[in-house]
């Protein structure tokens, strides 16, 4: 019976195979560790990384909007700004007339800023809301010991989120005209500031074949009207801001499986599947208590929206020379969106503000239509004075609760 025969390194003395095996083990523990170490420490490193890039998300947004045509300097930036200050001496005391209310301090905080400022303020904003449950998720997708596998994983989940994000801000970024800017969730009450984007103001009127000096005051107003709903009504902030908070704070209790559920509907949605109900696909994704939240904000949200457009229409006609050509192109451009648009808004949730400018105003202008004017002003006495969402399609349901049958006796009834 033949011995196998040892081993032989370049010296020539012989090494048994017990030898090796051992040293065999050793590095093989050696590796262990080491690869533990290094997982430990992709795993502190991805945790301290966060969930998103926001500067990368600034920088490529940023990028994608540098193409689009229209783009202006700092100083055609700063030398329209008298107009929009006139506009804004215009608009603010019609409204206050309108409105019964006054307006302090929203006439100096305008900015007429560009398309990268405008992503640049509402990236501090995506990243003030995602800092308020980020620690909660990144204990979900990246919990203690998940090591390398885990740590990479994540860094690959940040690095396409950064990205989509990007890809939003980069396409709202050329649609977006106005905005009242106002941090929900910010620790401390900041007022609010009125941005107006006017390089996609002027392409939009362009596109509208409408003069750009009564649609920037049209556009005036229906964004001062935003700060209007807010800053006379000092309920309103915390109001808003507990619920979207609640709502995240839901969403942030599982989120093991929310992506996976996410890309599944996202799917359906843009094949068509399950168009049967009236849920969105945002709302497949919530659980009842979840969903009962959304809609309650998503009321709210429709009441704000519809609003502004109502009494940017209404007040527009002793304010705006040919408000109503502006509003009927304005509002005939929303139903006129190319297959990407419809698809991009609908996967972004986008769709649901559309919808909520045509069922708020819907709302109010039944309210005023069923009890006048002054019913207007009862909307924005408190959260008891807010429609529920079966209220949004049934103005006179509202007008019930709210025992304004005398008022609307004396406007004609009900139609």
């Amino acid at each position: 019976m033949s011995r196998a025969p040892s081993a032989r390194p370049h010296n020539g003395r012989p090494v048994s195979e017990a030898r090796l095996l051992q040293a065999g083990f050793v590095a093989g523990a050696v590796i262990g560790v080491a690869a533990t170490v290094a997982g430990r420490r992709l795993e502190r490193q991805a945790r301290s990384a966060g969930l998103v890039d926001w500067r990368r998300v600034e920088a490529l947004a940023e990028a994608s909007l540098r193409k689009a045509p229209g783009s202006l300097t700092a100083a055609e930036l700063r030398a329209v700004e008298p107009a929009y200050a006139d506009a804004m001496a215009k608009v603010v005391p019609a409204l206050e007339a309108r409105l019964g209310t006054s307006l302090p301090g929203v006439v100096d905080r305008v900015a007429v800023v560009d398309r990268g400022e405008w992503v640049r303020a509402n990236t501090a904003a995506f990243a003030s809301l995602l800092g308020k449950l980020e620690g909660r998720l990144l204990d979900q997708v990246l919990p203690p010991g998940a090591g390398l596998g885990g740590a990479a994983m994540l860094l690959a989940n940040r690095w396409v989120t950064t990205r989509q994000l990007a890809m939003l801000l980069g396409f709202m970024g050329q649609r977006v005209l106005g905005q009242y800017d106002l941090a929900l969730l910010s620790a401390e009450a900041v007022p609010g500031r009125l941005l107006f984007v006017e390089e996609n103001i002027r392409a939009t009127a362009r596109a509208l074949d409408v003069p750009l000096e009564p649609f920037r005051v049209w556009i005036a107003l229906h964004e001062t009207t935003h700060a209007f709903e807010f800053e006379a009504h000092p309920w309103l902030r915390p109001y808003l801001a507990e619920r979207l908070e609640r709502q995240v704070a839901l969403f942030s209790q599982d989120a093991s499986s929310l992506g996976r559920d996410a890309l599944r509907a996202v799917g359906a949605a843009l094949r068509g599947d399950g168009r049967g109900d009236d849920q969105h696909w945002l709302e497949r994704l919530m659980t009842s208590e979840q969903r009962q939240l959304f809609r309650e904000t998503q009321a709210v949200m429709s009441l704000l929206e519809g609003f502004g457009d109502h009494v940017m229409d209404a007040a527009g006609k002793d304010l705006v020379p040919g408000v109503e050509r502006i509003s009927a192109r304005f509002h005939g451009r929303r139903a006129q969106r190319t297959p990407y648009e419809r698809a991009m808004l609908r996967i972004t949730g986008m769709d649901l503000k559309m919808e909520q400018y045509r069922t708020g105003e819907l709302f109010v202008a039944g309210i005023e239509r069923l009890a006048g004017p002054v019913a207007l002003q009862q909307l924005w006495f408190g959260p008891e004075s807010l429609p529920t969402p079966a209220e949004l399609d049934d103005p006179a349901a509202w007008v019930r609760r709210m025992d304004l049958g005398q008022d609307m006796a004396s406007h004609g009834g009900m139609a």
